[in-house]
């Protein structure tokens, strides 16, 4: 103890071989006592561990020393209101907060607070629990539980474009054979030799190169669409994002004679968002429109973008297929559950959980006109223009 330093009670007090000493020694949770000015009285090894102080540079110090901003800028205010009201924050109650060691670092701990009095004087008595190893524990673990939530919304959007495949390829086919069509044309034209229909084969090569460019087109976002990557959010435009993801989620629609329109709101600010995740989103909506209005007699697809708020974006995707049966409303958006003979299940509950991700809300409802609404919120960014 500090050679210059008077506790308030007599000094046998702390000794090796009285029983409050001992306690103090083995304890192995911090633990110091504070007078009523918030001077340290005591000061175990266990806060020398924790704090990095040592004994003698603490005692008759504020204990606000061993607390980062805005604890140590509001302690003293808290103990004078306190010591007038008996309104307790952390006294009697104790909580989470952080310490600060000698060197500026902080850790979190629990602090628990108890007063009473000692020789006359009143005193607080504080206990100081490290949590840094159940927080290393408690972030490993979230980082564990948001790499298995990558994986599977991954696994997830591999599902969707696999469903599609034959769409897929019929869209890659067109391009391609339009190019095939298009090289011998040029070929034949270009033996002629004659300087006309070198001409025409300067045009033909033109058409070629546009086919290229949108079979590129398709292969670009699948690959976006299917790229294994960590969740990456920015500042995009949500008409964009319901562009590529009809361009992806109608493949092959066209067959299926479904009438598509989209009504973008008008000066539609930015959206926060992972632009892949909230594509899957739409992609799985789209998916399930298409494949709910196959028998319909009215096949119409109907998208819309607006402002629901100052700060959220709402999307809609209804269609007039034959609806959602009440049996199932209750379990829509729950894993492994599906009307499809082949689906696995997951898609609803996987854009579900991307919505809810990025702080919205995803609901069905039955559309007035036969079919089913849904509808999802995004948040904007009002200080980003898209």
């Amino acid at each position: 103890m500090d050679m210059n330093f008077t506790p308030p009670w007599p000094e046998q007090e702390l000794s090796p071989d009285s029983l409050f000493g001992c306690l103090i020694r083995t304890a192995v949770d911090g633990i110091m006592v504070i007078d009523e000015q918030g001077l340290i009285q005591v000061y175990n090894a266990a806060c020398v561990r924790l704090f990095q102080y040592a004994e003698a540079e603490v005692l008759g110090q504020n204990v606000k020393m061993l607390m980062p901003p805005p604890y140590r800028d509001q302690h003293d205010d808290y103990l004078t209101h306190y010591k007038q009201t008996g309104e307790a924050r952390i006294i009697g109650i104790g909580r989470e907060v952080s310490g600060q060691r000698k060197d500026g670092s902080s850790f979190p701990m629990y602090l628990s607070v108890g007063d009473g009095i000692l020789y006359g004087k009143r005193v607080f008595v504080g206990i100081v629990h490290d949590l840094s190893a159940l927080y290393q524990e408690r972030e490993a673990y979230e980082a564990h539980l948001l790499n298995l939530r990558e994986e599977l919304v991954h696994v997830a959007r591999v599902s969707e474009l696999g469903q599609v495949s034959a769409g897929i390829a019929h869209e890659l086919n067109q391009p391609l054979t339009a190019m095939l069509n298009y090289a011998n044309a040029a070929r034949r034209l270009a033996a002629s030799g004659s300087d006309e229909d070198i001409e025409k084969v300067q045009s033909v090569i033109g058409k070629v190169a546009q086919q290229a460019e949108r079979a590129g087109q398709i292969v670009r976002r699948m690959r976006d669409f299917l790229e294994k990557r960590a969740s990456q959010r920015g500042c995009n435009d949500i008409v964009d994002i319901i562009d590529d993801a009809m361009a992806l989620g109608l493949l092959g629609a066209k067959a299926s004679n479904i009438q598509t329109h989209f009504e973008p709101e008008d000066g539609l600010p930015a959206v926060l968002v992972d632009r892949v995740q909230i594509q899957q989103v739409l992609v799985n909506l789209l998916r399930n429109a298409v494949e709910a209005m196959e028998r319909s007699e009215q096949r119409h697809l109907t998208l819309s973008a607006k402002r629901q708020s100052e700060d959220r974006v709402e999307v809609t995707v209804a269609d007039t297929g034959h609806g959602i049966a009440e049996t199932i409303t209750s379990q829509l958006f729950k894993p492994f559950v599906t009307t499809k003979d082949h689906g696995m299940g997951i898609g609803l509950a996987i854009s579900k959980t991307i919505v809810e991700a990025h702080g919205g809300v995803l609901t069905a409802e039955p559309n007035p006109g036969g079919g089913t609404i849904f509808r999802f919120t995004v948040p904007a960014d009002a200080t980003a223009s898209p």
